[in-house]
């Protein structure tokens, strides 16, 4: 099964419905297999007193800037008609609309689009009222991990499976809520302790700068691969800067379907495109100067060398100490 890329379109439209198209397009041009946003009533997500997390204030222009998330996040809130103005546009270019609900009254809201999957966000993996109702409204989740341990990963997992998801509908995603995280922090191999204790199909969920460790997931087994873009990484916005741009998410996409080629059969055996090279780059048992006939073969008239159409030198003790049947000039390849 083909690793399924999300484009983390997030709160990088800023708001704005023409930008969000835009990067619907660059997503479609990149090669992903879906879109993601973000859904949210900021009233009903954040307290106004509530402070901006510190990736939050670094991220964005100081020029005015107020210092609650509320204010921040008001901003960026999409309404019901938009919704499903990129929902239909998603689904005339052959995009998947993805997106996660922050709050009850936003899962309802995707459900009411004909969403067949949602992601529940990092934050959210505490919020027993909020999964209680993501497993009773969706039968396909994809859950991201950042912050948590094993531990509330389980709890989150028990809580959406008995309220109706599927196990085998799951896919955790190993996360770091850092933006950007820090390379010492990523800690990939975490993905598979995840895989190994709950038996879920897994994924990672990328805010490092760049694309390697996003490929270094694929190789090592990720089944989804999450990546916020951007349109510009200098516009105005909390998310911007750690994002990828659009030839850069381009990049990623052909990384990673590269990687999933490369990854192949676990049968060893010679691939197709290298059986012509044997008969060049081996060696046979060759007369290392000229053996008349009737003499015996020894490791003073014979020799290895390329190519490699005739006895293999793995036959060497079998041949020694027989006895030619015919003259050998030098270099000729023996044969018995």
């Amino acid at each position: 099964m083909s690793v399924f890329v999300i484009a983390e379109a997030g709160v990088n439209h800023n708001g704005d419905v023409e930008t969000a198209k835009r990067m619907i397009d660059a997503a479609v041009e990149a090669g992903a297999d879906a879109i993601k946003f973000q859904t949210f009533k900021t009233e009903k997500l954040v307290c106004k007193s509530a402070p901006q997390a510190e990736y939050q204030i670094k991220n964005i222009s100081a020029n005015g800037e107020t210092a609650t998330q509320f204010d921040l996040l008001k901003k960026l809130e999409i309404n019901r008609d938009a919704h499903r103005e990129l929902f239909d546009y998603c689904r005339q270019a052959g995009i998947v609309f993805i997106s996660t609900p922050f709050d009850l009254e936003s899962i309802e809201l995707l459900k009411s689009l004909g969403l067949e999957m949602i992601k529940v966000p990092s934050g959210e993996i505490t919020n027993y009222p909020y999964l209680k109702k993501v497993g009773r409204t969706f039968a396909r989740v994809v859950l991201s991990t950042g912050m948590a341990d094993l531990g509330e990963i389980e709890d989150a997992l028990e809580i959406l499976i008995e309220n109706g998801v599927n196990r085998k509908n799951i896919t955790v995603l190993h996360c770091n809520t850092e933006y950007p995280t820090p390379i010492q922090d990523v800690n990939l191999r975490a993905m598979l302790s995840i895989r190994d204790a709950f038996d879920v199909k897994v994924g990672y969920s990328d805010h490092t700068l760049g694309i390697e460790v996003s490929i270094a997931a694929t190789a090592l087994g990720a089944t989804v691969i999450e990546k916020h873009f951007t349109l510009d990484k200098n516009m105005e916005g909390p998310d911007h800067a750690a994002s990828l741009e659009p030839e850069e998410l381009m990049m990623l996409v052909r990384g990673i379907r590269n990687v999933e080629k490369s990854l192949g059969s676990p049968i060893k055996k010679p691939s197709f495109s290298e059986s012509k090279n044997k008969p060049i780059v081996r060696k046979s048992i060759i007369a290392a100067k000229f053996i008349k006939k009737g003499e015996s073969f020894s490791e003073r008239n014979l020799c290895v060398k390329r190519p490699g159409t005739g006895l293999s030198p793995m036959n060497w003790e079998q041949v020694i100490n027989q006895v030619a049947r015919r003259d050998f000039l030098e270099d000729e390849i023996i044969d018995l």
